[in-house]
């Protein structure tokens, strides 16, 4: 199971490299879609099951959102690929937390958009996508 953040970007780097080699990752994140992760864990097994897990990458061509493994957290497919100018105005409602920090991401053919929950570890990452699509940026 990757736990450390560098292999989990390697195995996203190389489903990447494996669905279209002349693309070129800028910036990943996990994120976990659904209500807030640590009141779902206080539901345990019950509480996971209104969670989906994601790696949302911003490359050179595409905006990809990928479907992680419960399991092994490696990058499973890609299920949506969005174009840059479609992403920046999918993205909204950023708000940054102590631990976890979120925005909505409307992705196509939902009704309405999915907040996407980002781990503290991954902050530096987050505002560096959130970035590129909105040009958002955190006061210091």
């Amino acid at each position: 199971m990757a736990m450390r953040k560098a292999t989990v970007q390697e195995q996203i780097n190389a489903a990447i490299a494996q669905a279209n080699p002349s693309d070129r990752p800028r910036v990943s994140i996990q994120a976990i879609a659904g209500p807030n992760p640590v009141l779902m864990s206080f539901l345990s097994i019950i509480g996971q099951a209104f969670l989906t897990y994601y790696f949302v990458t911003v490359t050179d061509q595409a905006v990809l959102v990928h479907k992680a493994s419960r399991l092994n957290n490696r990058p499973q497919g890609i299920v949506h690929a969005l174009q840059p100018a479609e992403a920046m105005s999918a993205v909204s409602n950023i708000r940054r937390g102590g631990l976890w920090s979120s925005f909505r991401l409307q992705l196509p053919g939902q009704p309405k958009p999915t907040k996407m929950n980002v781990h503290r570890i991954w902050r530096p990452e987050m505002d560096q996508l959130l970035e590129m699509l909105t040009g958002y940026r955190p006061a210091a």
